[in-house]
């Protein structure tokens, strides 16, 4: 029979295994959710589910209409056309977070969005991007790549098959750039 003193080494061991294995989760990149576990709201109603693109790799591209980066849109639309058909989903989450670049609603958005640089992936609805009342998905990316949270519109996440952040690209990295190109084809590669 176990006394009281040998229980609490017990459990004190089972607690700091589980805290060194979030450690090493944490360290190696990853959490135990992967990104097909969220939803962002659609511009245009409905919910844009993650899940529905499990296997395949996603580039989440937080974005706003009035920025000197909103010309990637451009870029990215070319990035959709390039390699949709290859299995890459693109989805832009405007937010009003940076320098409130992203003042208006729905009907502004997609004038923007759609109209001006004729997008046709999936924009979701505006959300936060940074902070406590972050989406949930960019709560998970900011656990998972502490150092490369948004610092400012259009920062983009590469999701990989497996539903990790496979790489980081920050605003000023254009999504026609080669090292964007190089790290889909490497993850529409991967299987």
């Amino acid at each position: 029979m176990m006394n009281r003193r040998t229980m609490m080494t017990v459990a004190l061991a089972a607690l700091a295994g589980a805290a060194s294995t979030r450690v090493a989760i944490a360290q190696a990149g990853m959490s135990r959710i992967t990104a097909y576990a969220f939803s962002f709201p659609a511009l245009t109603g409905g919910d844009i589910r993650l899940a529905e693109f499990a296997g395949h790799p996603l580039l989440i591209v937080n974005t706003a209409s009035l920025c000197g980066f909103t010309p990637q849109y451009a870029g990215l639309q070319e990035l959709w056309t390039e390699f949709h058909g290859r299995g890459l989903t693109i989805i832009g989450v405007p937010s009003d977070d940076f320098g409130g670049q992203e003042p208006g609603g729905a009907t502004e958005i997609a004038e923007t969005a759609q109209h001006q640089y004729g997008v046709t992936f999936p924009i979701a609805a505006k959300a936060v991007v940074k902070g406590p009342d972050a989406h949930p998905f960019y709560k998970w990316a900011a656990e998972a790549r502490p150092k490369d949270v948004p610092r400012w519109n259009f920062h983009k996440y590469l999701i990989g098959r497996d539903g990790y952040i496979a790489d980081v690209f920050p605003e000023t990295v254009e999504p026609r750039d080669t090292r964007v190109k190089t790290a889909i084809a490497r993850a529409l590669a991967d299987s």
